[in-house]
């Protein structure tokens, strides 16, 4: 795992976990965070790393929400919490250029956290993006920061993610990935918090 925790698109996955219509009414910023894993998704798919979806329970909390079109993706489902799940964990294996993992979703307390302390403990460079992940609580949410910094994954922003994947203006897709980001984040009430 690289301390430095720099992120290259031919070693990356995007891992986008259950962001599902059941928990629109109940996350903190619902609406912004699916914005920023809109834009994830959009730049992965535009730098052909492979994506990952999981789905817990789609049987009573729905499907991916409408907004992400994760059709043409592998979608697993899971009651666990953790994605990492025997289908997900032998589809990830099979990505042996894979080195670090990109992480969104929801809760971030419980599903995103269980999946970053997973992933580092079977060596992988984690990047939970804050501005994509969120729990019924902002104290769940910002603990759960904390805890998933201290075990040794990087937190950051969409916006920071995606221009370490291309990392220079030069990159043939560059101009695509900013016009993602040309317009900020949406605020999910990160800055008002004294969270780092």
């Amino acid at each position: 795992m690289s301390r430095a925790g720099k992120i290259l698109h031919k070693s990356a996955a995007l891992l986008v976990c259950d962001l599902q219509e059941k928990f629109r009414p109940s996350i903190q910023h619902f609406p912004q965070v699916l914005n920023v894993a809109a834009r994830l998704l959009k730049g992965a798919e535009l730098l052909d790393m492979p994506v990952l979806v999981t789905e817990q329970y789609p049987k009573g909390l729905g499907h991916t929400v409408s907004e992400l079109d994760v059709s043409h993706h592998k979608v697993f489902t899971k009651t666990c919490f953790s994605m990492m799940v025997p289908t997900l964990q032998a589809e990830i294996q099979k990505l042996k250029d894979v080195r670090s993992v990109v992480l969104c979703g929801i809760e971030a307390h419980a599903c995103v956290q269980q999946t970053a302390l997973d992933l580092i403990e079977q060596g992988y460079d984690v990047h939970v993006v804050v501005d994509a992940c969120s729990s019924r609580t902002m104290v769940d949410r910002l603990v759960a920061y904390q805890r998933m910094r201290a075990s040794g994954a990087h937190l950051s922003t969409c916006e920071s993610v995606l221009l370490g994947l291309v990392r220079d203006a030069g990159h043939p897709k560059f101009k695509q990935i900013q016009e993602i980001i040309r317009e900020p984040s949406p605020d999910s009430a990160l800055l008002s918090r004294q969270w780092l």
